[in-house]
């Protein structure tokens, strides 16, 4: 048995409740969260965090130095002569040493009393016709250098 035909008059009025009662479903329903929304309060969150951390660093440098006080002690330099070892000029009072310092100790290469003390040499001002001047001479030893490679191969 074949059901009986529908006519179109009596099924668009409830077709058409159907679909508004859909519709208004749809706007009850709660609406689908905006991903940008949070995004201002993370950035806070984020900039607030690595401000607290940089803080504490800050303070960790400013009250862990162990050369603080009356000014007994004052480095006046440090070269790594090594991955891990190092030459420190200390000032002690009227005395100044010179330390290697590496992983396993601190020895003292030499002590110089405080006028005794090699002053490095100072370079003399450079001026600007001598630079243009030294570029070019090294210009020219690197094109000659250059050209003895090639001939040589």
């Amino acid at each position: 048995m074949k059901p009986p035909p529908v006519s179109l008059p009596s099924a668009l009025p409830a077709a058409l409740a159907s679909f508004s009662g859909l519709c208004q479903a749809a706007t009850d329903a709660p609406a689908i969260p905006d991903p940008l929304a949070g995004l201002g309060q993370m950035l806070f969150g984020l900039a607030l965090v690595f401000g607290i951390l940089a803080a504490s660093v800050w303070l960790l440098k400013r009250f862990s130095s162990p050369i603080r006080g009356n000014g007994l002690l004052r480095i006046l330099g440090v070269t790594a002569v090594g991955p891990r070892e190092k030459v420190v000029l200390l000032e002690v009072g009227e005395k100044i040493l010179m330390l290697g310092v590496t992983p396993n100790n601190v020895r003292a290469l030499h002590v110089f009393e405080r006028g005794e003390l090699p002053l490095a040499p100072t370079a003399p001002p450079v001026e600007s016709g001598t630079v243009s001047s030294l570029a070019a001479s090294f210009a020219n030893r690197l094109a000659q250098a250059l050209k003895g490679r090639r001939n040589a191969g």
